[in-house]
């Protein structure tokens, strides 16, 4: 029997928003079938995360040679870093019908969006500008300049919320991840994805 083909899910927001926090409460759901696509980046490692874990680290050579042998699914510059995801890697684990899960900035969305019509975007929003600051300011990780630059990008992201499926606002993470996986239920359910794997199915009996 043939294995229903997963879904690719795009997380998207401005940075601080908690599209972390909220992929990892979402994968400690029952009953889901997820796989996290994990982006290959040449920014520096931060303390606590792991290389082939958190991202794949590279240099940024390395990076500019896998953009010339097409090998991202989409990739991006942000802040004077480079952020992509391996297009072999996301193929590979729908085809075995699990439920792809991107975590990626608007620009990489919509190429994502571009190349894969059938994506799922979810653009997750703060439930207010100041707790966007408080939550970049409160990682510890940056300097007052980086996280100004990053809350003025994200005015410009905000732009970009209308050109997703849906939106989610991430007032408290238990509740968004609800949604999401509401919104994953409901696009297994279209018409044109159930009743493909449907009539395949009752036609193999």
């Amino acid at each position: 029997m043939s294995v229903e083909r997963g879904l690719l899910i795009v997380l998207s927001g401005p940075s601080g928003v908690g599209k972390g926090t909220i992929r990892k409460a979402l994968f400690e759901r029952e009953n889901h079938n997820f796989s996290y696509s994990i982006s290959m980046t040449t920014r520096n490692m931060r303390q606590g995360e792991e290389d082939g874990k958190d991202y794949y680290f590279v240099s940024k050579e390395e990076f500019l040679k896998r953009i010339d042998e097409g090998k991202f699914l989409e990739h991006a510059e942000f802040v004077g870093n480079y952020y992509g995801t391996p297009l072999d890697k996301v193929t590979e684990q729908m085809d075995k019908g699990k439920e792809v899960v991107l975590e990626i900035e608007v620009d990489g969305a919509m190429q994502v969006k571009k190349k894969m019509p059938e994506s799922i975007l979810i653009f997750i929003l703060p439930p207010t500008k100041n707790a966007l600051y408080e939550r970049l300011k409160g990682r510890g990780t940056e300097s007052e300049d980086v996280i100004l630059k990053r809350i003025e990008r994200s005015n410009l992201e905000l732009g970009y919320a209308k050109n997703y499926d849906y939106v989610v606002v991430n007032d408290e993470v238990d509740k968004a991840v609800d949604k999401i996986i509401e919104i994953i239920n409901a696009e297994h359910c279209k018409t044109n994805r159930f009743l493909d794997n449907y009539l395949e199915k009752i036609n193999e009996k």
